[in-house]
């Protein structure tokens, strides 16, 4: 069948049923031709019938200690000889968690795809196989073969298994561009849904760049075609029964399909799944920076146009940008040629790229647009370094030499930072700038969620150091015409944030 004729189908299909009910109740002009009435709608049975055979339940089961503890009921103490010795002892002492029973075996069901046919090679979703201990893959003909796990990636929820064909043909299907995919064209899902293998659901793109919130590169889409579970892991096909998307979730209170499934672009999975195959683990770009939003009063403190981009929190230490080329307080608007239009966008665009990439970074800095080359570091290799680190970049701390040893600004009674108030506030050695003592209620500063014992560091992207400081960069931005102050906050431990707070 034809891209178009799939097309048609699927249209006549969905709109049918609306369209009788818009002529009944609104009496409005035919939307479906008398021929297509009378003869029903085209089928999509030949698009799917070369898909099926691609399509797989993937079964597991998983070794699980038997239940013990407060809520196990002990066998009851029986005179010897009893009667109903023979009887307890089936009902207790074979139950899991008990001697010679010491565990159960619980099983699962899920859907994939395979892409590789003469490699066995096999997609389904890391939530369908996560902890298995045995993996069995079974085809549309009853063939079930033992799988091996590749590689998984819970980042994006995707998985790749493997096996042996032993002769038997397989059936491949191939990614396709998901980006291409626009809201309101149709798509084909396959998959076992309750254990129902080989079913078959239409429907449309609903929405794309989803975020659920299930994971950093969240970038879901969105469609009303019927995913209920069992279905995690399987297909979804454009009209050419090309895979743009990998079936992972579904928003539901009654645990069934309401028309709200989400699946993994081929665009972000393609990568993963080669990654995989070729490494067994993922390899993703590092930036070696912490960000945050560009909210309406950042971008205004910052003398940006437009609220875009991601605003940087702090630099990781020994990362591949603590040497200076982006600092706290830079705003990231460009990627290796790519936009960042809000802060998700980053992520997801330096994990993508290739580790030891030289990449142009667009940033505004002070107001002013520039361009900065960055090397990229192995996200994976700089994780544990990332959540050792305090995120505190080198800043300037100015003078020394307190003017005054407290000052009252904006709501905030500001202190010097020394080991008094180190040590009263539990802040640590690394931290520098000027302490927050006291916060007033109600105050612009108490409605940021400004807490005492923080430290500023900047105020719009100058490092302050006493009291007096504060002070003059306020009065500063006052003098300015500045409706925001930008401020920049160390948290005890030294964690970064931005936070702004309205100076009228």
């Amino acid at each position: 069948m034809t891209s178009n004729s799939f097309l048609r189908a699927a249209r006549r299909t969905a709109t049918a049923g609306a369209a009788a009910f818009l002529i009944a109740a609104f009496t409005v002009p035919s939307l479906v031709s008398p021929t297509v009435a009378a003869d029903g709608p085209e089928s999509v049975a030949d698009l799917a019938q070369g898909l099926l055979g691609a399509v797989v339940n993937i079964s597991t089961s998983q070794r699980v200690k038997g239940t013990e503890g407060p809520g196990a009921v002990p066998m009851p103490q029986l005179p010897e000889g009893s009667p109903f010795q023979d009887f307890f002892d089936d009902f207790f002492k074979n139950r899991p968690g008990e001697q010679g029973n010491p565990s159960q075996k619980v099983q699962s069901l899920g859907s994939g795809f395979v892409v590789d046919a003469e490699q066995g090679i096999v997609v389904t979703n890391n939530h369908v196989i996560a902890d298995a201990d045995d993996i069995e893959v079974n085809f549309s003909d009853g063939v079930t073969l033992k799988a091996t796990l590749v590689g998984t990636d819970t980042k994006t929820d995707v998985a790749v298994l493997k096996v042996d064909p032993k002769g038997h043909k397989l059936t491949a299907v191939k990614f396709g561009d998901s980006s291409k995919m626009r809201v309101g064209d149709w798509v084909m899902a396959i998959g076992n849904p309750f254990g129902l293998g080989g079913t078959v659901t239409v429907g449309i793109v609903s929405a794309r760049n989803r975020d659920i919130n299930s994971g950093p590169y969240d970038d879901f889409i969105q469609t009303d075609a019927a995913i209920n579970r069992g279905n995690s892991g399987g297909p979804l096909f454009n009209s050419d029964g090309e895979v743009i998307g990998i079936n992972t979730a579904i928003i539901s209170p009654s645990g069934g399909s309401i028309g709200i499934g989400f699946s993994i672009p081929s665009q972000l999975a393609l990568g993963v799944v080669d990654q995989l195959r070729q490494f067994g683990e993922t390899r993703r770009g590092w930036l070696g920076v912490r960000i945050q939003p560009v909210t309406d009063d950042i971008a205004e403190s910052l003398g940006m146009a437009t609220a875009k981009g991601a605003l940087v929190a702090g630099v990781i230490k020994g990362g591949p940008v603590d040497n200076g080329t982006i600092l706290a307080g830079d705003v990231i608007i460009k990627f290796d040629g790519r936009d960042v239009n809000e802060m998700r966008d980053l992520p997801r665009v330096v994990a993508e790229s290739t580790v030891g990439k030289a990449v142009d970074v667009v940033i505004v800095r002070k107001g002013v647009e520039q361009t900065v080359k960055v090397t990229l570091g192995r996200l994976e290799d700089g994780e544990k370094l990332a959540s050792g680190e305090n995120g505190n970049a080198d800043q300037d701390n100015g003078d020394e030499a307190p003017a005054v040893s407290a000052a009252s600004v904006l709501g905030m009674t500001v202190g010097e930072l020394n080991d008094e108030t180190r040590t009263k506030f539990g802040i640590a050695a690394e931290v520098s700038g000027v302490v927050i003592t006291e916060v007033a209620k109600d105050s612009a500063a108490a409605e940021r969620g400004i807490q005492a014992g923080e430290v500023i560091t900047e105020i719009a992207q100058e490092s302050v150091a006493t009291p007096k400081d504060v002070m003059d960069r306020i009065g500063a931005l006052k003098e300015q015409g500045r409706k925001n102050a930008l401020l920049m906050l160390a948290s005890k431990t030294g964690e970064l944030r931005f936070v702004t707070i309205r100076m009228d």
